[in-house]
């Protein structure tokens, strides 16, 4: 069972207002299904809309922040639950730590950098958690190109490509978090 995701999000909402229409419908499906946030701590772009509605529906919200960025006065300061650390490290550590999944959202480096990082660790083997995309109006659809590139030049397993769940709407998604079974293949490829 799901206690909580760990949501990646744009500090921006982006050129595309399917972008907060998806933000909103994976808070509105983590509350509905009693599922609890866990997120960056800011509340700007993407990042806010999703906390917000997670709250607005009645469900419960930690939000994970450096100090750097509480003193920029980004940090959401009406979350069930705000830590604040002392890096961007121990940031994603805490997350990792929280959460029983992972969602990208649309987003710039950040959110690609912070989905990466918990990808190589379940690859690893580091945790065994669901990791997805929010596939929103086929915003990552280049970069699963690129993996399948990654994956045909062997610098991917196919099994390691394929731990990475793709969906368009955030009921399929995490319906499909539901159903996941993370797979034991040792990362090293042969050369």
């Amino acid at each position: 069972m799901l206690k909580s995701i760990c949501v990646f999000a744009g500090s921006s909402c982006g050129a595309n207002p399917q972008y907060t229409q998806a933000a909103r419908e994976l808070g509105q499906e983590l509350a509905a299904r009693n599922c609890g946030l866990v997120y960056g701590g800011a509340n700007v772009g993407l990042m806010g809309i999703v906390a917000n509605t997670v709250l607005e529906a009645g469900g419960t919200v930690t939000g994970v922040i450096p100090e750097f960025l509480v003193k920029k006065e980004v940090a959401h300061t009406g979350l069930s639950d705000l830590r604040v650390v002392r890096s961007m490290h121990e940031r994603k550590a805490l997350m990792v730590e929280l959460a029983d999944g992972f969602v990208a959202l649309p987003g710039g480096f950040g959110t690609i950098e912070e989905f990466f990082e918990v990808l190589t660790w379940g690859q690893l083997g580091m945790h065994q958690k669901p990791c997805a995309l929010l596939d929103v109006g086929g915003y990552y659809e280049r970069l699963l190109e690129f993996l399948d590139h990654a994956t045909s030049e062997s610098f991917l397993k196919p099994v390691h490509r394929s731990i990475i769940l793709v969906a368009a709407d955030a009921s399929t998604l995490l319906s499909d978090f539901e159903k996941y079974r993370a797979q034991n293949v040792p990362k090293w490829i042969k050369v």
